[in-house]
């Protein structure tokens, strides 16, 4: 199963199991175990680097799972919770992209300082005049 450009997991580190599903299936739910829950304990995995599992055990928990329900087949619903499960690992193991701090501009600085001076004389004309006498 691949997770990333750079890992993929085999399938023998994901426990598969199959229960009885509360979802759609009418009275045919009641005899089928359509119900997937995909298992991927973090660190019995052989395939991974330790940096890897230790970024997954920091997002995710040591065992990460996915349940999928939503099908009334059990093979579909055991690609959707592969995907799922997937989905959660790329997402733990993706490493965001570092920010540069910039400053705003001289031209976007002159800007605000326009556009509140021109909002305190607004104000400052409102106001009734002063008696200096």
């Amino acid at each position: 199963m691949r997770i990333t450009r750079d890992v993929a997991l085999p399938l023998s580190e994901v426990t598969v199991r199959a229960s009885r599903s509360s979802g759609p299936g009418g009275q045919h739910a009641n005899v089928t175990a359509s119900r997937i829950e995909a298992v991927f304990v973090v660190a019995d995995s052989a395939t991974l680097q330790p940096w890897q599992k230790e970024r997954i055990t920091a997002r995710l928990g040591p065992r990460v799972t996915a349940v999928a329900q939503d099908a009334r087949s059990q093979a579909q619903n055991r690609e959707l919770a592969l995907g799922r499960l997937r989905e959660r690992l790329a997402a733990a193991l993706a490493v965001p992209r570092h920010r540069t701090p910039t400053r705003p501009p001289r031209a976007s600085r002159r800007r605000v300082a326009q556009t509140k001076q021109r909002h305190s004389a607004r104000k400052r004309d409102r106001r009734p005049p002063r008696h200096d006498d």
